[in-house]
């Protein structure tokens, strides 16, 4: 029998955000993913992100596996409005479709059928603000694309996808980063800023019509909604561009790029993204005083916890969860937050994960 998900005990409640980093890979771990397929899964996932009312805080398309960071916020209090209902629609489906279920709502309104208007409701929203939904039709519908596209048939992920709930704040922070070095750990770039199927790739590069608003947003709201901002990408621009990027570099904010020099010749130049050199060397003189260090180091390598940890937070997010939880472990087992080893030990004490990992950690 499947175990089932970790899902936040809060779910549907406005307290706190409920956040999941969710990772899932291709049949065999076959590199199906190539420039058109990345293209078309980021389309498709806004789309559902759109319809479904969850936000994608950070993203990453490999070749082949995919990583989302997903906050799922609650059914707003008393549901949607027609107009919301329809505008969510608008997401996925034609203007025929949306114009019918429109029709269907004025008749059902002058009518005074409330019920017929409750279930027609509740025969959408049932697929929002709901990460299984989510997940599945996002799956769905980009196997029955790659399968006509590549003449194929069956299933084309691997297994279930997996996911580990994770804090707002320092553990969004990390994870969020931790997606968007994945291009970078592969050995495909070594800024993250130039691989473009990411969210920090997106938001610095603009994306496809105009999407580098929306990666801004999520990442804002991946890094500061322990703070209380909302998704705004007006709030990207400064201070939290800035600290995002120094925590993804490894050496600071510079990288090469070639170019011809004066005599025609290939030259070299320094190029460093908006920051000056003072600034960058100012940035880097604090962050070797900070745990940042520690942590930058370790992002860069693998980290089990990331993907199998289950829930990821402070100790007391962990204990938290553990309690909600309680009748998964044994009776002799008294807390839920266990150290992080192996290549997740810079941040110990500081992240604490569920799962008390032994293989593979580092």
């Amino acid at each position: 029998m499947r175990r089932a998900r970790w899902l936040a005990p809060w779910k549907g409640s406005e307290e706190k955000p409920v956040i999941y980093h969710c990772i899932t890979r291709v049949v065999e771990r076959r590199l199906a993913f190539g420039r058109e397929e990345k293209e078309k899964m980021r389309t498709l996932m806004r789309m559902q992100e759109n319809f479904t009312g969850c936000r994608v805080l950070a993203y990453c398309l490999m070749s082949n596996h995919i990583h989302l960071l997903l906050e799922v916020p609650p059914l707003p209090e008393g549901g949607l409005s027609d107009e919301a209902l329809l505008a969510r629609l608008g997401a996925l489906y034609g203007e025929a479709f949306v114009a019918d279920v429109a029709k269907k709502l004025q008749d059902y309104r002058t009518a005074g059928q409330a019920e017929a208007i409750r279930e027609l409701h509740a025969s959408y929203t049932y697929r929002m603000h709901d990460l299984g939904e989510f997940m599945k039709t996002l799956l769905q519908r980009f196997t029955r694309w790659f399968n006509a596209k590549h003449e194929r048939t069956g299933t084309l992920w691997e297994s279930r996808f997996k996911s580990v709930l994770v804090e707002d704040g320092m553990a969004a922070r990390a994870m969020a980063a931790y997606i968007d070095l994945n291009p970078v750990r592969a050995g495909m770039v070594t800024d993250p800023a130039d691989y473009r199927w990411s969210s920090y790739g997106e938001a610095m590069g603009g994306g496809p019509r105009g999407n580098g608003k929306k990666a801004r947003a999520g990442l804002v709201r991946a890094l500061m909604a322990h703070k209380g901002y909302e998704a705004d990408a007006r709030c990207w621009e400064g201070a939290v561009s800035k600290d995002y990027r120094m925590l993804l570099l490894d050496e600071g904010a510079e990288k090469l790029e070639k170019v011809m020099g004066a005599d025609g010749e290939p030259a070299v130049k320094v190029v460093r993204n908006g920051m000056k050199k003072a600034a960058v060397e100012a940035e880097l003189a604090q962050l070797e005083r900070s745990r940042d260090v520690a942590l930058r180091r370790m992002l860069r390598c693998r980290v089990r916890y990331f993907s199998d940890g289950a829930v990821l937070g402070s100790r007391e997010f962990v204990d938290g969860v553990f309690r909600a939880y309680r009748e998964r472990f044994g009776a002799k087992r008294t807390s839920g937050a266990r150290k992080l080893r192996g290549n997740a030990a810079a941040a110990s004490g500081i992240l604490w994960s569920v799962r008390d990992l032994k293989k593979d950690i580092g």
